[in-house]
């Protein structure tokens, strides 16, 4: 599996990163796609890689970014995309909001697979990695546009595996909790209580990917307790509603008393 054309998105800072280091160091050629330009270019210096910066989310970034990477290395073998945004709110976040989280963290997968399809089922094979979240699985009190697009992006990867499995297309969705990233520190005051206990590092989950790819598990998730929390929502919905009001009452508690000491 080693020596494939690799893409990864989102992949200047964080898991992306994280990603992009572990894929090369199995000996892969991996293409660096970031919007922040910089970031892209250290991070492929650092590994061997080549950057392509841009928009992986519109029809024409992604365009732009497969063509480049077809030029410079040929085929693209996994595609990974692993870009997202988190903004936070709830029905009132917003149309910008909900627009952004739909886009990058959804459609951006859509179109990936529009322009990739045609040449992997030609070929009969080829792989896609979706970082969904343990949000898509579950939810993620605080936002409401960041769970509701996870969800999104969890079912289309499951719609591509379900649709094209037997063609040769490998897909996998990977559903981390908390990781030490810039994203989770800008999930504010909810998103940290809720996430940084059990964070872990971006390393982590790019060996744990590796490991469910060489295993050709779908489902890849780098917090194993997720596995027991999406069994009690599927079993046992409304206890695990209730469970969760629960904690979001702890949550607004805990903001008064701080507010408070103010």
């Amino acid at each position: 599996m080693t020596g494939q054309v690799v893409v990864v998105t989102g992949a200047g800072r964080g898991i992306g990163a994280a990603l992009a280091t572990a894929f090369a160091a199995r000996g892969d050629r991996v293409v660096v796609n970031d919007l922040d330009a910089a970031c892209a270019e250290a991070v492929a210096t650092r590994i061997g890689g080549l950057a392509v910066p841009g928009d992986a989310a519109s029809a024409e970034g992604i365009a732009a970014l497969l063509a480049a990477t077809r030029r410079e290395l040929g085929a693209v073998d996994v595609y990974c995309a692993n870009a997202g945004v988190a903004p936070t709110g709830g029905a009132d976040a917003g149309p910008e909001a909900w627009a952004q989280a739909w886009e990058v963290n959804v459609m951006a997968h859509v179109r990936a697979a529009e322009q990739l399809l045609p040449e992997w089922l030609e070929r009969g094979e080829g792989r896609f990695l979706a970082t969904v979240s343990a949000a898509g699985l579950l939810t993620m009190l605080g936002s409401a546009p960041y769970a509701v697009s996870k969800h999104g992006a969890l079912a289309f990867a499951e719609w591509l595996s379900a649709t094209y499995r037997h063609r040769g297309l490998k897909v996998h969705a990977l559903c981390p909790q908390g990781v030490r990233t810039a994203m989770l520190a800008s999930t504010g005051d909810v998103g940290q209580a809720l996430l940084e206990p059990t964070a872990i590092e971006p390393s982590a989950v790019a060996d744990e990917v590796l490991r469910a790819i060489a295993a050709e598990e779908f489902l890849i998730l780098p917090h194993t307790e997720v596995a027991d929390y999406y069994a009690a929502r599927a079993t046992t919905p409304d206890r695990w509603l209730a469970g969760m009001n629960r904690l979001q009452r702890g949550l607004e508690l805990s903001a008064a008393a701080e507010e408070g000491h103010r």
